[in-house]
C-alpha cells in the first residue's frame, strides 16, 4: 500500500486562523491529502498517460495543466478497466478522473450509449455532463443528461439519435430503460 502526503503542515493545519482537528472519517480520505492506494503507478503528466490526442486537446482546453493527485493514480487503472474506488474531498478532480477514463475508451464512430454515469442529484448530473462535453469536445463525444424535471420526449429523442455517454439521476434513467430508449 503506497501513500501520498500532500499535507498542509501536518494533520492539523490552520484555516481562517483556527486550527483544524484530527480527521475522523474513513481511512484514506484525510483532509491533509493522504492517499491510500494499492495502485503503484503514478503518472504526473497527462501527456504520459497515452491518451487520445483529441482528448488531450480537450483536457488542456478545459484548463488542466497537470493531473491532480487522484488523477495521477486513478485515470490509468480506470482506463484499464480495473475496479476503482476513488474517495476524495470536493474539488480534487474526481469528476474529471472518471470522465477522462470514459472518454478514452469511447468509440466515437459508434453513435450508441457506451457509458452510463449515475448521479444522486440533478445538479450534479448536469455538472458532470458539462465536464464530459468540454473534455470530449475535440473528439466529437456526445453526452446527454437524463434528469427529472425535464421533458421526457426530449430525452427519448436525444437517446434515439444516439449519444456516447448518458449522465442521469436513477429515477429518470430507470424510466428511460423501461421505455427502451437506450
Amino acid at each position: 500500500m503506497s501513500t501520498f502526503d500532500g499535507s498542509r503542515n501536518g494533520p492539523d493545519y490552520e484555516r481562517n486562523g483556527e486550527r483544524e482537528n484530527e480527521y475522523d472519517g474513513p481511512p484514506g480520505m484525510e483532509a491533509n491529502g493522504i492517499i491510500e492506494s494499492n495502485w503503484e503507478e503514478v503518472v504526473d503528466n497527462f501527456d504520459n498517460m497515452q491518451l487520445n490526442e483529441d482528448l488531450l486537446r480537450g483536457i488542456y482546453a478545459y484548463g488542466f495543466e497537470k493531473p491532480s493527485a487522484i488523477q495521477q493514480r486513478a485515470i490509468i487503472p480506470c482506463v484499464k478497466g480495473l475496479d476503482v474506488i476513488a474517495q476524495a474531498q470536493s474539488g480534487t478532480g474526481k469528476t474529471a478522473t472518471f470522465s477522462i477514463a470514459i472518454l478514452q475508451q469511447l468509440d466515437v464512430n459508434f453513435r450508441e450509449t457506451q457509458a452510463l454515469i449515475l448521479a444522486p442529484t440533478r445538479e450534479l448530473a448536469q455538472q458532470i455532463q458539462k465536464v464530459v462535453i468540454a473534455l470530449g469536445d475535440y473528439m466529437g463525444a456526445q453526452c446527454h443528461a437524463c434528469i427529472g424535471g425535464t421533458n421526457v420526449r426530449e430525452d427519448i429523442r436525444k437517446l434515439e439519435m444516439g449519444v456516447h455517454v448518458v449522465v442521469g439521476t436513477p429515477g429518470r434513467v430507470f424510466d428511460m430503460i423501461n421505455r427502451k430508449a437506450f
